[in-house]
């Protein structure tokens, strides 16, 4: 098989994961297929992807009709019908996870995003739904709320692997980070084993576009738009290398830690005037992972160009740029943190609206 461009990024030590999940997909040969030629090599999922995979079909009607004999909680029984999924996943990635030695073949189940602002609920979930999908190659995603950082430490001091995500400020990246070190230390003072946990940080790319644009819009001034999403990715970049570098970082590593590599995330093209791999292009880089959507994934499969490490370029560029967004009158705090706000809103829209579609197939069920 001649080798596509997703493998060249995968020659870049840039990993390649796909932004779905369904039944249909893992069951239905789709996620193997894209595994051998796609070089796909991992999966998240979120609310709102499994809210479309459940609501369409019929897959899941003979297990809920199972369910529902034994509860009748919507949210317990898309729990179930979430940790089947994912387990089902992790056996198809397995091979995936065993030939890098734990550095890929990840699947990723989120907590519920009504907890994003309660710590102990969501380290409670977190702990519950790793053990109930009992892989190692599930990866608990955790949103980076402030009260989300004492969960993501205290996850990873019990061993438990965690993909972070709904990132999007520099600051709140170094807390992150910081979190799963300090989780690490913890883990290595108890007497754990720091290599057998894995992390990733979810950096979110477009939606900073879409926000900054429309603030640069208002101000009048269109030169600047389109440029914060990858240069906020690429100084995210800049201040990995510098987390996960020291001795701090090296007494770590010396056991076994491995570093919590970037994860670039919603990477298709919200501006139609923007190229399609825009967000896959621009941050290429070793110790990285890009999750796209299966349009994504094809749009650059199809035409995308692989010309180097280009995150590792143009950091004094994005430092300016965030010069001139302040001097154009766009705040940049501003800016992330109403995506904050909006990205925990948008996935506790579509949680309730799968926790909507639950409910009505159970009315469809008990009426059969």
């Amino acid at each position: 098989m001649a080798k596509s461009r997703l493998h060249e990024l995968a020659e870049r030590r840039q990993s390649v994961w796909i932004d779905f999940l369904s039944r249909e997909f893992v069951h239905g040969g789709e996620l193997q297929r894209m595994i051998d030629e796609d070089a796909v090599t991992g999966i998240t999922s979120n609310p709102s992807i499994f809210q479309s995979a459940i609501a369409k079909g019929r897959e899941y009607d003979e297990q809920m009709k199972a369910l529902l004999a034994e509860s009748d909680d919507p949210t317990e029984i898309f729990f179930a019908l979430a940790v089947d999924d994912v387990r089902d996943a992790c056996d198809v990635l397995r091979p995936v996870w065993d030939a890098t030695d734990g550095q890929d073949g990840y699947v990723s189940l989120e907590v519920d995003p009504t907890l994003a602002n309660k710590t102990d609920e969501t380290l409670q979930q977190a702990i519950r739904l790793h053990d109930e999908v009992d892989r190692p190659n599930v990866l608990i995603k955790i949103p980076a709320t402030l009260e989300g950082l004492p969960a993501i430490e205290e996850s990873t001091a019990r061993g438990v692997s965690i993909n972070i995500t709904l990132i999007f400020s520099l600051e709140r990246y170094d807390a992150v980070a910081e979190a799963y070190i300090r989780g690490l230390e913890r883990l290595v003072e108890g007497g754990g084993d720091p290599s057998k946990v894995a992390s990733v940080a979810s950096f979110f790319v477009s939606r900073i576009d879409t926000e900054t644009d429309k603030r640069l819009e208002a101000l009048g001034n269109t030169e600047l738009q389109g440029k914060l999403g990858v240069d906020n990715a690429k100084l995210a970049y800049k201040h990995f290398q510098a987390a996960f570098s020291g001795p701090r970082w090296e007494a770590l590593a010396a056991k076994g830690a491995t570093v919590q590599r970037p994860l670039w995330a919603s990477t298709s093209t919200k501006n139609p005037a923007y190229p399609d791999t825009l967000y896959v292009a621009e941050l290429i880089g070793p110790d990285t992972v890009n999750t796209m959507p299966p349009e994504t994934v094809t749009a650059f499969q199809d035409h995308g160009v692989v010309r180097g490490d280009t995150v590792l370029e143009g950091w004094d560029e994005a430092e300016r740029l965030l010069e001139q967004l302040r001097e154009a009158g766009v705040d940049y705090g501003g800016v992330v943190q109403t995506l904050e706000v909006e990205g925990v809103d948008k996935f506790v829209a579509a949680f309730d609206e799968l926790i909507a579609g639950i409910r009505a197939k159970q009315g469809e069920l008990a009426r059969a």
